[in-house]
């Protein structure tokens, strides 16, 4: 069986291919034979109710930095427009931020539906942004606050003392601040926040346990299938690889196991089937719906082949 494949991603061109999710699952698509094109979304395009995109097939694919991806030949431009309803699975792969862009790429991937598989499903990616989603479980998150108000900021920082400020659709740990009881920059953060976004910021009580680490847990079709721990580095309140954060091998815990089993029910139903969430000490503060990260950590640390269990998974359903 040989699907058709198109994988809506950031430039191929600039992955990490040792740490880069998105390269591990499209490698182990093409090591299976499986044909694969990749697109931005702004290559796709809604013409009467059907969706077309710009796309370059891959013809080889390996694990060579700076050789790692060769592409096939179209004869003429290098981008090849493709009728996405005659490919079999989409792939949701683009990091966020969660904007309009990004917004209207899943209403217009929401018309293949039903007949080509779009995963993670671009409606409930649109209904399931990353940091407000998990409100939908209050027991298992830490203390949070969503607003624009500075006096509820205010209130907030004064019963919790440390907290954490960040962007409502930021990622990567950019804009990612760590507030304490006196920091007098305060007012200049939440002008900084006013001043350079247009949505209201998220503030979390501190949780110290993030010293030790913030595990990232993987969950396939709302079972967890492997975790890694992300070690702040010195000096750093975030624990994001992006900005230094170390991987290490972990086990998960009774209480992780617990998130797990609350969440992943919502999970199917919502069809999001490859998802990472974030977990700090007993608490849980993001669901990672677009394109969650750490497959090929979890592999290194001897745990499951996450990217081939995703395929059997797409293989037994597309089969």
């Amino acid at each position: 069986m040989t699907l058709k494949i198109a994988i809506q991603m950031d430039p191929m061109e600039d992955v990490q291919v040792h740490g880069d999710t998105t390269f591990d699952m499209a490698l182990e698509a093409h090591k299976r034979g499986h044909e694969i094109w990749v697109y931005h979304p702004h290559n796709l395009r809604l013409d009467k109710n059907r969706v077309f995109a710009r796309v370059r097939k891959v013809a080889g694919l390996k694990r060579e930095q700076g050789e790692h991806v060769e592409w096939a030949k179209t004869g003429g431009d290098d981008l090849e427009l493709v009728d996405l309803h005659g490919v079999d699975v989409v792939l949701v792969r683009q990091d966020p931020p969660y904007n309009m862009r990004y917004i209207t790429a899943c209403h217009m991937l929401e018309y293949l539906l039903p007949d080509v598989m779009v995963l993670n499903d671009p409606r409930e990616i649109r209904n399931a942004p990353e940091k407000l989603f998990p409100l939908d479980f209050p027991k298992l998150i830490p203390p949070t606050l969503i607003t624009s108000d500075e006096t509820a900021l205010r209130a907030f920082r004064d019963k919790h003392q440390d907290i954490i400020l960040k962007p409502l659709y930021g990622n990567g740990g950019a804009g990612v601040f760590s507030v304490t009881k006196g920091d007098q920059n305060f007012s200049s953060l939440l002008e900084m926040f006013r001043n350079f976004y247009d949505e209201p910021v998220i503030a979390q009580k501190y949780l110290p346990e993030v010293r030790k680490g913030d595990k990232r847990i993987i969950l396939l079709d709302g079972e967890p299938v492997g975790a890694i721990n992300r070690v702040p580095a010195d000096h750093e309140a975030r624990s994001n690889m992006h900005v230094g954060g170390k991987a290490t091998p972990v086990e998960m815990t009774e209480r992780d196991k617990e998130i797990c089993a609350a969440i992943g029910p919502a999970l199917k139903e919502r069809r999001l089937v490859l998802v990472g969430i974030d977990v700090i000490g007993d608490y849980m503060t993001e669901i990672n719906v677009t394109s969650p990260t750490g497959v090929q950590e979890v592999r290194r640390f001897g745990g499951a082949d996450i990217s081939a269990l995703f395929w059997d998974w797409v293989e037994e359903r597309r089969g």
